[in-house]
């Protein structure tokens, strides 16, 4: 089906996107891989062709689109070719950037956002802690008032981009007794004393993309390194969530609907019983399903993107858009795998690995489980 998304504006900016994965991620992705983290050149050269500052206004090096569909070009893009290095760009420039752009002082984003753009300051975040997951309400990193400034204690797991990032946006307990309502988020910097990255995390999938464990051991803030308002940490991340669950959605489907295709292609040359595998009943009937679930999920994305750009899509919308997808896109390149018989095993076939980068997406971002929660309570259950 002919989507209807997307505009004169968004084609043009898809062929730069995609020629800076061809040109910048796919000759390299394999020593990614290997390194386990892609190089800063990529980051700056993502900078130079005016990618990574999509949110940001002109004023400060961005691009000021104001239209959240040239975000979904790029994850789509990207995810053609590299989940993991889709994660590292789209956790900056898809997650963090609402975070600086919306909260953040004049002397804050002037500080920040003109390197953000160019590449040369990476960022991520940290919410998720070894004891809690996804219980965002149960953080155990404090920060503590001394004087005018903080001092933050505490650890954060699975962060995406941890072990390189120049600024991580880190949430932390400030008023115990407040719970939910006692939440602040701080941006912690490279090279701030007792701030230690721990060791790179050994993952199932996505190798290229680096992601690490973080302690803070009596780290000293600024009160100028606050983002937001005090106290008021879980109501901004509440407000962002729903866009980067978007944002994992539209990349959960990109990448599974590239699988999808390039199996097809497999299917009509590989040979069995003199014939193509694709032409047996049960594969092309498999085919089948999966194209049309991949093209009706691929309708309601869509819809949703165009209500987060106007500003209308609810958290309740985007939960669902996050675990449907994610399932979708586990479905869709198991069955893929299976197509590719005995050969959808080995690493080297990009099927196998596309299997191992799609399982983590029904857990990031809010499990799946909790995203039915959510849309379960909307339902007065």
């Amino acid at each position: 089906m002919r989507r209807t998304l997307f505009d004169a504006d968004h084609d043009a900016f898809r062929e730069t996107a995609r020629a800076f994965v061809d040109r910048t991620i796919r000759p390299n992705y394999d020593r990614f891989v290997e390194q386990r983290h892609i190089d800063r050149d990529v980051w700056l050269e993502a900078g130079r062709q005016g990618l990574l500052g999509l949110e940001v206004p002109e004023q400060y090096g961005g691009g000021g689109a104001g239209d959240y569909r040239f975000n979904a070009v790029l994850g789509e893009e990207l995810c053609k070719v590299s989940a993991g290095v889709a994660s590292c760009l789209g956790i900056h420039a898809d997650v963090v950037a609402p975070y600086l752009v919306d909260l953040c002082t004049e002397e804050q984003k002037q500080r920040w956002l003109p390197r953000f753009c160019t590449g040369e300051l990476t960022t991520g975040i940290a919410m998720t802690e070894p004891s809690g997951g996804s219980d965002l309400a149960a953080l155990r990193s404090t920060a503590v008032r001394a004087g005018s400034d903080w001092v933050l204690n505490g650890a954060k797991t699975f962060i995406t981009n941890g072990h390189s990032a120049d600024l991580i946006v880190v949430a932390a307990r400030t008023s115990p007794e407040k719970k939910a309502k006692g939440i602040t988020l701080f941006a912690v910097e490279t090279g701030m004393e007792g701030f230690h990255r721990g060791r790179k995390l050994d993952k199932v999938g996505q190798p290229e993309s680096d992601t690490a464990e973080l302690f803070f051991e009596d780290v000293r803030l600024p009160a100028a390194n606050v983002i937001g308002e005090v106290d008021r940490g879980f109501i901004h991340l509440m407000e962002r969530l729903p866009q980067e669950r978007l944002g994992g959605a539209i990349s959960n489907l990109a990448h599974a609907r590239q699988v999808l295709l390039e199996t097809i292609e497999y299917t009509k040359e590989r040979k069995a019983f003199g014939q193509s595998i694709g032409s047996f009943q049960h594969n092309k009937f498999t085919l089948a399903e999966l194209v049309t679930k991949v093209d009706v999920t691929q309708a309601f994305l869509d819809q949703c993107t165009l209500a987060h750009t106007r500003r209308e899509l609810t958290a309740v919308d985007a939960a669902k858009a996050k675990f449907w997808s994610a399932d979708v896109q586990n479905e869709v390149i198991d069955a893929c795998v299976q197509l590719y018989g005995g050969y959808g095993y080995m690493t080297e076939y990009r099927v196998a690995r596309a299997w191992m980068d799609a399982r983590v997406t029904k857990i990031w971002a809010g499990s799946n489980e909790i995203m039915k929660e959510l849309i379960g309570r909307d339902l007065g259950l």
